[in-house]
């Protein structure tokens, strides 16, 4: 499937504060990017590959007091349903290096907290059943709200609120998994079916010898995301940073794809 992306920002920033931002599609496993066009008002731009995570950042430094930009990307994405019944959990001493910080907890996945529920509730399934499964309860358990979590809520949160919006379904299912034994990470990208229309966040889990596609909102699945970037959890890839506040005054995404 091909995603054409479309972005407008539009904040209200520091004078010459700097900006990093992480919205370009990442050159990943399944995804190859055709077309990436970034446009920002008034600013200079400078490039980092590989910052932590498999994709990329840009420093912008503007000359006022706003950030304006648009951003328009193609992506060819060549990712299979994912067979969840099929794949197994690799034993911990086959793990790759760079997999393992993703067992371990995290400041918004304390799955250390969470082990003895994960236990009694899914420690009878193995491998891809298990996340079939933690991707079901958590479907059903929570619902999703616009607005009721912010950016300090964690999973131990979301749990008792038993709401939240994608950021919160991916920090709960990467923290049921990684409570399990199955390495998970936090992934931001762009989805063709997010409603309403943003930024989005799944889980992706290593079984198989490969990272997987989790997304426990329903909105978007592995054929139809656009990844962007990966982290411990949210805290890692944030799509914007500044060192000073910024208002936010516009920002739209739209997603479209084709076969």
């Amino acid at each position: 499937m091909k995603l054409t992306i479309d972005l407008s920002m539009d904040y209200l920033i520091q004078y010459a504060d700097p900006v990093l931002l992480a919205i370009a599609p990442a050159w990943a496993a399944g995804q190859t990017v055709v077309q990436s066009d970034l446009a920002v008002e008034n600013a200079s731009l400078r490039w980092i590959e590989d910052a932590g995570g498999v994709g990329q950042r840009v420093w912008v430094v503007t000359t006022s007091e706003r950030l304006r930009l648009r951003f328009h990307a193609l992506v060819d994405i060549d990712r299979d349903p994912v067979p969840w019944q099929e794949l197994d959990m690799d034993a911990w001493e086959t793990l790759p290096a760079d997999v393992l910080p993703y067992l371990r907890p995290s400041r918004f996945c304390p799955s250390d907290k969470l082990a003895s529920f994960a236990g009694s509730r899914f420690g009878h399934l193995r491998g891809g059943a298990r996340i079939a499964a933690i991707l079901a309860w958590t479907e059903d358990a929570l619902s999703y709200v616009p607005g009721s979590s912010h950016a300090g809520t964690s999973a131990i949160d979301t749990f008792l609120s038993r709401q939240g919006v994608c950021r919160d379904y991916a920090h709960i299912v990467c923290t049921l998994a990684r409570a399990l034994g199955i390495p998970a990470r936090y992934t931001t990208g762009y989805g063709l079916n997010v409603s309403p229309p943003d930024f989005h966040a799944v889980a992706e889990v290593w079984l198989g010898q490969g990272w997987h596609v989790a997304d426990a909102t329903g909105m978007s699945t592995a054929s139809s995301l656009a990844i962007i970037g990966t982290g411990r959890d949210a805290g890692d890839i944030p799509f914007m940073e500044t060192a000073q506040p910024a208002t936010h005054l516009y920002q739209a995404v739209h997603v479209s794809g084709a076969r």
